[in-house]
């Protein structure tokens, strides 16, 4: 269980048996009566954001959270297939439930998917990932000065924006939360 003084952001907590995760919380002390926090919480479920606000010292559920390290296997229609490390057991995924993070995957590639119940709910992918450059336009010799950028197709098919120089077969340095170009490997 978890009280209101251990809020902080990036905290996950159960509140009518439904996980959610802290994006802010401000302590608030009316002129009377007791103190309240104010928290903005998002729905790990589903992704909806609520604000609640919560009488200072109540207590909540901790959920029933688990990071496993898996194997990204192969997609199959909407459905992502994963390998438990440790067992070798199985287990999909829906395409849905990762907000678009299967964009990033390759084959045979290392993450960690979060289980809440035994359910299989989300992926977490490395801040940064290196990959190809499979299709871009010819950079011109001389716009490696200028801050101009153009799209570039990588290795998983996801399109992003780079600078002229960057050509095809490049190994490049992408945020996988932003999607931008961190730099050339």
């Amino acid at each position: 269980m978890y009280a209101t003084t251990d809020f902080r952001k990036g905290l996950k907590i159960e509140i009518d048996n439904i996980p959610y995760e802290i994006l802010d919380f401000q302590h608030y002390k009316p002129g009377k009566g007791g103190a309240i926090v104010r928290t903005k919480l998002s729905n790990i479920l589903n992704g909806r954001v609520v604000d609640k606000t919560f009488r200072a010292g109540e207590k909540v559920e901790k959920p029933d959270l688990e990071t496993r390290t898996m194997q990204y296997l192969y997609a199959e229609g909407n459905t992502l297939i994963f390998m438990d490390m440790t067992s070798y057991e199985q287990i999909e995924i829906p395409k849905e439930n990762t907000s678009g993070k299967y964009e990033f995957l390759v084959d045979g590639q290392e993450c960690k998917v979060q289980v809440y119940n035994g359910t299989p709910i989300d992926i977490e992918l490395p801040l940064s990932l290196v990959l190809e450059v499979t299709y871009t336009e010819v950079g011109l010799k001389g716009d490696t000065v200028s801050n101009t950028t153009k799209p570039a197709t990588l290795s998983t098919g996801i399109s992003i924006q780079v600078p002229l120089f960057i050509n095809k077969g490049d190994m490049v340095k992408v945020d996988t939360k932003t999607r931008e170009y961190l730099g050339r490997e």
